[in-house]
């Protein structure tokens, strides 16, 4: 009986070091995701487009700026605005403008494109089968 006091012991103490020790993690996990509403489909694209790289760029004709990622995908400068405004991306400000000011997400950019909470989505019910009408899939035929 001895021994397993002493182990039971042991083990509590192991269990207040573990969680003392992930204390901290959890508190920074907690922080870094956003408290706002789930990010729009434009938004998570917009994120995921400027994950690969991407650049501001001002026409210099028009003085129209918008971002163009690596893969060619462009997104609007109001978006950016948005997500900036978020906390999501952050541009390199000492790069000009017409030059191309690289955009990067922040800590809580890529929180919110890893955030595994996602809006259920809905279907279509499917409407039941009329009497005597064919199947919707064809029959495999022999």
């Amino acid at each position: 009986m001895d021994q397993l006091e002493v182990a039971t012991d042991a083990r509590d103490a192991a269990t207040q070091k573990v969680l003392a020790a992930l204390e901290p993690i959890e508190a920074a996990a907690s922080a870094s995701r956003p408290d706002g509403p789930p990010l729009s489909t434009d938004d998570r694209a917009a994120l995921l487009a400027i994950v690969g790289g991407a650049k501001l760029h001002e026409h210099l004709l028009t003085g129209r700026a918008s971002v163009t990622a690596s893969s060619g995908t462009r997104i609007p400068y109001p978006q950016m605005q948005k997500l900036q405004r978020a906390g999501l991306i952050v541009r390199d400000t000492s790069h000009p403008v017409h030059a191309g000011q690289p955009v990067s997400l922040t800590d809580a950019g890529r929180a919110a494109l890893l955030d595994t909470r996602r809006t259920p989505t809905t279907h279509a019910p499917k409407s039941p089968a009329r009497p005597g009408a064919s199947p919707s899939t064809p029959a495999k035929r022999r």
